[in-house]
């Protein structure tokens, strides 16, 4: 007797799929193995490769599946604000919330993750985006006829900001005030008033060591590539000496991402402190964090980027240490905005924070948009303008 042919599922891609982008998400793209994925979907490594040639190829599938869905659950909401951008815009703000919201886990894996994509499908994905952005913009700049085409662009990507930030945080309001809130703040940026542009005088600085060089460096490096494909030679390198010698100055490359956490730490504390010091009142003194905050990431791109997504390669002692700071600044932001808007729950104060950080972190790595000369007075004014949107 011979049993019924065994059939494969028709959905095993889209099963992988789904199995990688859980593993990535909360492990890393490096940390994954392709026979991992294909263990969590129930078949062997070999068979993965029937669907996909690499894990590469894996993580460009999920992503571009994640953007075409995206786009047809907005698509409709987005031709309206096209049509009728006064009637249409909260209609667009409240899908865009609510698939941000659903594909949570997505948005993380795009923020954090799509650094490792093939150039190809990180073109694709820029195409596809751009194609629903132009329709945006189109609508913005109706509804705002007083916008330039780079304002207009400006706070088309701050309102992404706003709903990208769900991947930065785990902050969890019930579904239906997390949907309204998501897109109270996404109005906020889309209706902020801009601060007239102005050229910001830059402040020479001395020469670095070699030891500055070797932080910028790697840092640079980390953002680019993540921590675990970047080598001491890398880093040699990019800096003109050979790997051997980096020793001199750092005692390994873990040594190196954390004085470059620490520094950001470090720099945040103290724009911390300076602010609360001065300030007269909550709100006052949370218009001088945003200023801060603003001026540190621009100062320290690369830093930012690898303080909040490079932590899980340290040892776990420093990785916790510097989480704990991490938690304690966001708490201190928190604290502020509780103090002038009461009536909002701690979840979502820490949604609304984390929105306003995550403009000033995006937008200075936004093409088109970094070398906006009056960029540190428009970030100010966006995180303000999320921070004290209404809450009704």
């Amino acid at each position: 007797m011979t049993g019924a042919p065994v059939r494969r599922p028709r959905d095993r891609k889209a099963q992988l799929a789904v199995a990688a982008a859980e593993l990535f998400g909360r492990r890393g793209y490096h940390a994954v193995g392709v026979n991992e994925i294909a263990a969590a979907a129930g078949i062997t490594g070999p068979a993965l490769y029937r669907h996909f040639q690499n894990k590469q190829d894996v993580l460009g599938f999920v992503l571009l599946t994640g953007i075409d869905k995206l786009t047809e659950r907005v698509h409709d909401a987005v031709a309206a604000t096209e049509d009728d951008p006064a009637r249409g815009l909260r209609p667009l703000l409240l899908a865009a919330a609510d698939v941000s919201i659903e594909q949570r886990a997505l948005t993380a894996l795009w923020r954090w993750q799509g650094r490792h994509l093939h150039p190809g499908d990180q073109k694709e994905i820029r195409r596809r985006v751009g194609a629903l952005l132009t329709q945006w913009l189109s609508g913005l700049r109706t509804l705002r006829p007083e916008l330039d085409a780079g304002e207009a662009n400006l706070l088309c990507f701050a309102a992404l900001s706003v709903f990208g930030s769900v991947g930065d945080h785990h902050a969890s309001p019930p579904r239906t005030e997390f949907i309204e809130l998501l897109a109270r703040l996404g109005e906020a940026v889309v209706r902020a008033p801009l601060p007239t542009t102005s050229t910001v005088r830059r402040v020479p600085t001395p020469p670095p060591t070699r030891r500055e060089e070797l932080l910028s460096a790697a840092t640079r490096l980390f953002r680019e590539r993540g921590f675990p494909a970047v080598s001491m030679e890398d880093i040699g390198a990019a800096t003109g000496i050979a790997g051997p010698s980096i020793y001199r100055h750092f005692s390994s490359k873990s040594d190196i991402l954390l004085a470059a956490s620490r520094r950001m730490a470090d720099r945040l504390r103290l724009g911390l402190e300076d602010s609360l010091a001065s300030a007269v009142d909550a709100r006052d003194a949370l218009a001088r964090l945003s200023r801060s905050y603003v001026d540190t990431v621009l100062r320290s791109d690369d830093l930012i980027a690898v303080y909040t997504t490079e932590l899980a390669n340290l040892p776990e002692r420093d990785a916790r240490e510097l989480r704990a700071l991490q938690r304690g600044y966001v708490a201190e932001w928190v604290r502020l905005l509780r103090e002038i808007t009461p009536t909002l729950t701690e979840p979502a104060a820490r949604v609304t924070v984390h929105a306003a950080l995550t403009i000033v972190n995006d937008l200075p790595r936004t093409h088109h948009i970094s070398t906006r000369p009056g960029l540190p007075a428009e970030l100010t004014a966006l995180a303000v303008a999320v921070l004290t949107s209404p809450t009704g």
